[in-house]
């Protein structure tokens, strides 16, 4: 995996609340500035510290290959291959292109650490 460079990746504890099978992803300003067009298999997270409007997510990533090195804004990266299998595991269960978690779906719990 790879995250953040521009922008910490949250750690603590947090519910996948929104499934996307895929989505355009922007940002940033000036030298900064990112459009990426149909990322692939994306899972928006948060908890009560970290808003969802906040945009964290895991997601694939076909713009670079450079996993195991910080690189995005702030969202979890990944090869397509793996997050396709993950986002497949992951609640809740995608029934078309969007899915949001609900009581009778809610969303995966995850765990994110700082790898110390």
């Amino acid at each position: 995996v790879s995250t953040g460079l521009w922008g910490k990746t949250p750690t603590g504890e947090f519910t996948i609340w929104i499934k996307l099978r895929s989505t355009t992803m922007s940002g940033g300003s000036g030298a900064d500035y990112y459009n990426l067009p149909n990322v692939p298999h994306v899972m928006f997270f948060s908890n009560s510290e970290v808003a969802a409007s906040r945009g964290f997510g895991i997601h694939g990533t076909y713009w670079h290959n450079n996993f195991g090195h910080p690189m995005s804004h702030g969202c979890i990266n990944m090869k397509a291959t793996d997050v396709a299998k993950l986002y497949d595991w992951a609640t809740p269960n995608s029934t078309g292109t969007t899915t949001h978690s609900s009581i009778d779906n809610p969303g995966t719990k995850i765990t994110i650490s700082d790898g110390t």
